[in-house]
C-alpha cells in the first residue's frame, strides 16, 4: 500500500511519455476494422477515438522508427506505473491497509495513516531502498527483452519473470482472445494510461497546492 507514494513520484516524471507514437509499419487489417473513423496508420500509433491522433509538439517525427519505438515502450510502461499508483493512492486514502506491522521495530500498516504522500515519508529508509531497488531490478529486467524494443521488439511486451508463468497474465486471459479483441483490449490499456497519468499528477498538484485542480479541493 505504501509503495504507492513512491510509485506516484516516479509517475510524475512520465507524462513525457504522453504522445501516442510507435514505429512507422504498415496498417493492420485489425486497425481499420476496429477504428474505420481514424486513419488506420495512426491507429497502429496509438490514435484512437474521440481525440484521434493527437501529438501537437510533433514528437512522433522527431527521431527514427527505433525512437519512436522507444517513446511507445515508454508510454505504455509509465501508463501501467500510472494506474499503479492510481490505484495504490485510493486504496490508502480510503484506509485500506494491510494488517501487521511493516518492520522489524512494530511499525504497523495502519499506523502510516491515509495520506499517501505522509505514509510514504513516515517508512524508514531501508524500507524505501527496498521499494526503490525492486522498481530498478524490474527496469533493468525489462531492458533484456531480445529482441530490444528498438531492435524490432514489441513495445510494452514483458518478459516473464517466472519461466513460462506470466507474472502479468498468470491464468492467461489474453491467450483466448481473438487478434481484434487482443487489439481493442491493448488500445483500453493505452487510453486508461493516459488518463491515470493525468490523474496522478493532478493528484500530486492538488496534495501540494491546494486548488490547484478543479474538484479535487483536498487530496
Amino acid at each position: 500500500m505504501k509503495t504507492a507514494a513512491l510509485t506516484l513520484a516516479l509517475c510524475v516524471a512520465s507524462a513525457s511519455a504522453f504522445a501516442p507514437v510507435a514505429p512507422k509499419r504498415a496498417a493492420t487489417k485489425v486497425a481499420v476494422t476496429t477504428y474505420p473513423d481514424v486513419p488506420s496508420a495512426r491507429v497502429d500509433e496509438g490514435a484512437m477515438p474521440p481525440v484521434g491522433f493527437w501529438d501537437p509538439w510533433g514528437l512522433a517525427e522527431l527521431g527514427s522508427d527505433e525512437t519512436n519505438a522507444w517513446f511507445r515502450h515508454a508510454e505504455l510502461k509509465h501508463g501501467r506505473v500510472a494506474m499503479a499508483a492510481v490505484t495504490g493512492w485510493c486504496v490508502t486514502a480510503l484506509g485500506f491497509h494491510f494488517p501487521g506491522a511493516i518492520d522489524y521495530s512494530g511499525t504497523t500498516f495502519e499506523s502510516l495513516g491515509t495520506d499517501p504522500i505522509a505514509a510514504w515519508d513516515a517508512l524508514s529508509g531501508a524500507g524505501k531502498f527496498q521499494i526503490i531497488g525492486l522498481i530498478g531490478f524490474l527496469e533493468f529486467h525489462s531492458e533484456l527483452a531480445k529482441p530490444h524494443v528498438m531492435r524490432g521488439g514489441t513495445p510494452g511486451k514483458i518478459t516473464p519473470l517466472l519461466g513460462p508463468i506470466s507474472l502479468w497474465d498468470p491464468i492467461g486471459t489474453m491467450g483466448g482472445l481473438s487478434e481484434e479483441a487482443k487489439f481493442v483490449q491493448r488500445t483500453k490499456e493505452i487510453a486508461n494510461g493516459r488518463l491515470a497519468m493525468i490523474a496522478i499528477i493532478s493528484f500530486f498538484s492538488a496534495s501540494f497546492i491546494p486548488g490547484s485542480v478543479p474538484f479535487i479541493p483536498n487530496v
